[in-house]
């Protein structure tokens, strides 16, 4: 049995080796030799080089080499030097870029100087954060202020209702020379500077009602809305003549205060008073109309509103004659 698997694996070995192409152009080369043993082995190589080279042959023996590139050596080329100027320019920007960020200064308010934001208030923050800005209106409504903050220079509407600002400063609109409305509702302002809303050239609309003022100050006569309703101003808080030049005047609330007349001379531009709820006996026939030019009409003055008021309206008849509509308040 052994001598039979021998044979058997005898016979792939030989068969495995005759159809290599060593053996079988070894077996060429010998049956060409043995038939012509008289040839000139020298001239053979030279003539059939590409047949007979054995250095040429890969064999199934022998051992194949990859062809390929080697990496190339690790050289460190020098770098050229930047000139002087291009140094400079690099570290000017190194420098820019090491800066912190940090907002400018521009004059922005009454006060002086501040940030974008607007300048610094009492809090510790600029009036544009702590309040909001909205192009030229200022919004500082219910924020607990105990004064007016600073506000930009550009500001044309301020409103600040529901604080607890208690004075109204000389300083505090200096030089806002666009301010035209403002807003100090629902305060508790007892005092207001003589010259604090003097010098806005652009003011035409202030609302200083529900606060505890007792003396209205002077205004400019560009105004257009003044209402100082539910204050203390009495007998003596109004200038004399004080809304006499005030051609713009539309609208003029007095009401829940504790006075006794009514402010004459009235602009003729008036179109809305309101004194309800005061302390006025009388009136003057010539209180409205011109008792020397019975031609003379009121047409602007249609809304007067008298009641609460201890006054007989059917008393002066005459004081009437020229406006569109008769007052509001008792006749009995």
């Amino acid at each position: 049995m052994r001598m039979l698997v021998r044979l058997v694996l005898g016979l792939f070995v030989l068969k495995a080796a005759v159809a290599g192409p060593r053996f079988s152009r070894q077996v060429d080369l010998d049956t060409y030799d043995s038939a012509n043993y008289d040839v000139d082995l020298d001239n053979l190589n030279s003539e059939n080089q590409d047949i007979y080279d054995y250095e040429d042959v890969l064999t199934i023996d022998d051992p194949q080499i990859e062809i390929g590139t080697l990496a190339p050596p690790d050289y460190n080329y020098p770098v050229p030097e930047a000139s002087l100027e291009e140094q400079v320019e690099q570290e000017e920007e190194e420098e820019e870029e090491e800066l912190p960020l940090t907002p400018q200064l521009t004059p922005q308010g009454s006060g002086g100087s501040g940030v974008l934001m607007g300048p610094d208030t009492q809090k510790g923050m600029p009036t544009c954060l702590l309040c909001t800005c909205l192009g030229g209106s200022v919004y500082c409504d219910d924020l607990k202020l105990d004064s007016v903050p600073p506000l930009p220079k550009d500001t044309t509407h301020f409103y600040a209702r529901y604080n607890r600002i208690t004075k109204i400063n000389k300083s505090d609109f200096a030089f806002m020379s666009k301010l035209k409305k403002i807003d100090l509702t629902a305060n508790e302002i007892t005092s207001i500077d003589e010259k604090a809303f003097i010098g806005l050239p652009e003011l035409e609309e202030l609302v200083i009602r529900e606060n505890h003022i007792s003396q209205l100050p002077a205004l400019p006569e560009t105004m257009s809305l003044i209402d100082a309703s539910h204050n203390n101003i009495g007998t003596k808080g109004i200038h004399k003549e004080a809304f006499k030049d005030m051609t713009s005047l539309l609208y003029l609330y007095l009401t829940d205060n504790h006075i006794d007349y009514i402010p004459v001379p009235l602009p003729d531009s008036l179109r809305s008073l309101h004194l309800q709820r005061n302390n006025i006996q009388m009136m003057h026939e010539d209180t409205f109309c011109n008792l020397k030019d019975f031609n003379y009409i009121r047409n602007a003055l249609e809304d007067i509103r008298l009641d609460g008021n201890p006054i007989n309206l059917s008393r002066t008849p005459q004081a009437y004659v020229c406006l569109p509509r008769i007052p509001i308040g008792d006749l009995i």
